[in-house]
C-alpha cells in the first residue's frame, strides 16, 4: 500500500501577481487536493519574502478551512520562537473549534526570515530558538486540560489537543521529536543532507507517548509530474530559473533566462539547485517509481509533496497525475 500523500503549499506569488491572487489559487489547490484524496495541506510561516504569501498560517488556514470540507489543514510550520506559546495555542485552538478534527500544528525553531526582519521587525531575540524544547512543552500544556500557569487558560485552546508535529532539517529536530514522543516531519524538499541519518535516529530512539505509541515520519519531496517527460523537463527548467530569480532578486539584480541558465550551471547555481535533490520528475509511472524508492529511502509513513511546476494549471495537472498513479493506484 502506498504511503498517504499530503501537500506543502507555499502560497507562491508569481511575477506580476498580487498576494490576494496567490491566496485565491491556494484555495483552489486545497479544494482540488480534497477532491483527489490528498490527506492534508500545510502552510509554512515565512517573513519578508515577496514570493511567498503564507506569513500568517493561522489566518490562511481559517480562510481555506471555510472553503473546504474534509481535508486536514495545518502549519508546516509555525516558527515557535517568533511567538508566545500561549498565543499559538489560542490561534490553533480557535481553528480546532471551527474545524474539528481537521487541524494540525507543525512546529519549527528557525525564524523563517532574515536576521534584520527577525530582530527589528518581528522584535525577536535570535537566542529564543534555544528555548524551543520548553516552548513546545508549554504549548502542549496550553492545548491540554492542564494549564502550565495557575489561574490562566488558553481559550479557545484548552482541551482541544491539537496534534503537534516537530519539523526539522537536522538531527536536533529528530532528537527532540523522539524524546517527546511526537511525529516528525523532515524538510528534505530543500535540506536533503541529513534525511537518512535523522529519520533513522528518530525511529531507533523513539520514546513512546500516550498519544503516539509508535514513531511517525513525514518526509517532504519535490514533484514535477507531467503528461510527457519533455514537458516535465521544461517545467523543471522554469522552476530552476524561478528559484534563482528569487534569490538574485533579493540582491537587487535582474537576469534574463539565458543568464539564469548560465548561473544554474555555475558552482553557486548547482549548490542552490542541489537543495532540490529529492525530486520526482517525469510522467505518472516515472514519478510513482521515484516516490516508492524515496518512501523506502526516507523510512517515511507519509509523503509531503512540494509541487514544483511551471505554472498553476501545471501544478493542478501534476496533482491529478499523482492521484491517478499513487493515491488511487
Amino acid at each position: 500500500m502506498n504511503a498517504p500523500l499530503s501537500l506543502l503549499d507555499f502560497c507562491t506569488v508569481y511575477p506580476g501577481e498580487s498576494a490576494a491572487e496567490s491566496m485565491k489559487r491556494s484555495v483552489e489547490l486545497a479544494q482540488r487536493a480534497e477532491a483527489l484524496g490528498f490527506s492534508r495541506v500545510w502552510y509554512s510561516e515565512h517573513h519578508n519574502m515577496p514570493t511567498i504569501a503564507s506569513s500568517s498560517p493561522a489566518v490562511l488556514i481559517s480562510h481555506i478551512g471555510a472553503k473546504t470540507t474534509t481535508i486536514r489543514l495545518g502549519a508546516g510550520g509555525v516558527m515557535l520562537p517568533n511567538h508566545a506559546p500561549y498565543v499559538v495555542a489560542e490561534q490553533f485552538g480557535t481553528l480546532a473549534e471551527l474545524y474539528p478534527g481537521r487541524i494540525d500544528l507543525g512546529l519549527g525553531r528557525a525564524p523563517g526570515t532574515d536576521a534584520q526582519t527577525l530582530g527589528r521587525a518581528l522584535r525577536r531575540d535570535a537566542r529564543a530558538a534555544e528555548n524551543f524544547p520548553n516552548d513546545v512543552a508549554e504549548l502542549a500544556a496550553w492545548l491540554s486540560n492542564d494549564s502550565p500557569l495557575p489561574g490562566v487558560s488558553a481559550f479557545p485552546g484548552r482541551g482541544t489537543g491539537v496534534p503537534l508535529y516537530i519539523l526539522g532539517s537536522s538531527m536536533f529536530g529528530a532528537s527532540l521529536a523522539a524524546q517527546l514522543g511526537l511525529p516528525y516531519s523532515f524538510a528534505s524538499h530543500f535540506a536533503p543532507q541529513q534525511l537518512e541519518q535523522a529519520t533513522a535516529y528518530y525511529r531507533d530512539n523513539y520514546q513512546p507517548s500516550e498519544r503516539h505509541p509508535e514513531p511517525y515520519v513525514i518526509a517532504a519531496v519535490n514533484v514535477t509530474a507531467a503528461d510527457t517527460r519533455e514537458d516535465a523537463d521544461l517545467q523543471t527548467t522554469i522552476v530552476h530559473r524561478n528559484r534563482l530569480r528569487a534569490l538574485i532578486g533579493r540582491r537587487g539584480q535582474v537576469l534574463n533566462d539565458d543568464q539564469l541558465d548560465l548561473l544554474a550551471a555555475s558552482p553557486q547555481g548547482e549548490q542552490i539547485i542541489g537543495m532540490l535533490r529529492y525530486t520526482a520528475r517525469g510522467t505518472g509511472p516515472e514519478v510513482a517509481e521515484y516516490l516508492r524508492w524515496f518512501s523506502d529511502h526516507a523510512r517515511a509513513d507519509e509523503l509531503m509533496i512540494s509541487l514544483q511546476a511551471g505554472s498553476h494549471p501545471e501544478a493542478l495537472r501534476g496533482m491529478e497525475i499523482l492521484a491517478e498513479h499513487w493515491i488511487r493506484a
